[in-house]
């Protein structure tokens, strides 16, 4: 059997592989820098530690993709004002918010290509800056004055909460299926996309079904990004990748490619899986890739991130033709066709 690679993935063979995200990202580049001005403006406190903190996350990098979401899908509707600057600071401050609780939960030391804040300054100090994060979001949402948009993030912050207590559930447990785990990364990653694209609509008070769409654009593309994260940490360049391959398996986490390599391999293979689930095994990494591999586990996740994809794609057919609507169009194929 055969494996595909998500980065030759495409949503149909009439379009171009290899999508630029440099180039998506460049539509909105003067605003980004404008998100990033603000981002070190709120993080600025007399607490010594929080800064210190605070400027290693924001030079630690990553594509802000969900700030940026936000940012495209404002342009993409006309909207002209400062707000989205400020809306995407605090969807940026939230997800930075959960990846300090998480890195203390699943014990990571890597994230990025560079040493966690936990494993630098302890888990004390991440699990409290993380809340200052959290803290400082919700002054920024306050300022924009909008009921409805402080009722969407702070329904969004329990939806991602309760996702983690959900793959904390799940952690060391075979027996998940597809579906639990679909829930777990609805809750966990992909609500947050959804509330940065919806968000949009709500600032221009666009129709219902403009913000709806909006709202499954970024749910599924959310749940596609993920999809080849967890491919990724089978078959991805660590260096590219920012963190160790088999991470997933070494905090016990139950992802598709082993949920499916499980219902797919042979029951000599499928018992092996189990347990490297239960015990959380990195040193069987080999072994638990070749079976991923053979079963076409890898394969199959790509597959269901193009689905995904391509559902987020059809959601956008109620904005207008633009350049933000292309761009959203291509961000939607470089989600599967990533290669980190």
């Amino acid at each position: 059997m055969t494996t595909l690679s998500p980065a030759s993935v495409n949503l149909n063979e009439s379009q171009p592989s290899g999508v630029d995200f440099a180039d998506i990202r460049r539509l909105v580049q003067d605003e980004m820098t404008g998100v990033n001005q603000l981002i070190l403006r709120e993080l600025s406190s007399d607490v010594v530690l929080i800064n210190q903190i605070g400027n290693y996350i924001v030079s630690s990098g990553g594509k802000r993709l969900r700030p940026m979401l936000l940012l495209m899908a404002a342009r993409a509707l006309g909207y002209d004002g400062q707000q989205h600057i400020t809306l995407a600071a605090v969807i940026e401050f939230i997800h930075t918010a959960t990846l300090l609780h998480d890195d203390v939960v699943d014990e990571s030391s890597l994230r990025r290509g560079q040493e966690t804040v936990n494993n630098l300054w302890g888990n004390s100090a991440s699990v409290l800056v993380g809340d200052y994060l959290y803290s400082r979001s919700f002054e920024l949402m306050v300022s924009v004055g909008e009921m409805r948009i402080m009722q969407i993030l702070s329904s969004t912050t329990t939806a991602i909460a309760e996702g983690e207590v959900l793959q904390l559930l799940n952690c060391n447990n075979p027996a998940t299926t597809e579906q639990k785990y679909l829930e777990v990364i609805s809750r966990k990653t992909a609500i947050l996309f959804s509330a940065a694209a919806q968000l949009a609509a709500v600032l221009v008070k666009a129709s219902s079904e403009i913000e709806l769409g909006l709202r499954e654009y970024g749910l599924r593309l959310g749940i596609a990004f993920q999809l080849i994260d967890d491919a990724l940490d089978y078959m991805a360049d660590p260096e590219a990748l920012g963190k160790n391959l088999g991470d997933d398996l070494a905090e016990g986490k139950p992802t598709l490619p082993l949920i499916y390599a499980i219902e797919h391999g042979t029951a000599a293979q499928a018992d092996l899986l189990r347990e490297a689930i239960r015990e959380g095994e990195r040193e069987r990494f080999k072994e638990v890739y070749e079976i991923v591999e053979s079963t076409d586990a890898i394969a199959y996740t790509a597959q269901r991130a193009r689905e995904e994809a391509d559902k987020a794609i059809t959601s956008l057919k109620c904005l207008p033709e633009s350049e933000f609507k292309t761009a959203l169009v291509r961000l939607a194929q470089f989600s599967v066709e990533r290669s980190y």
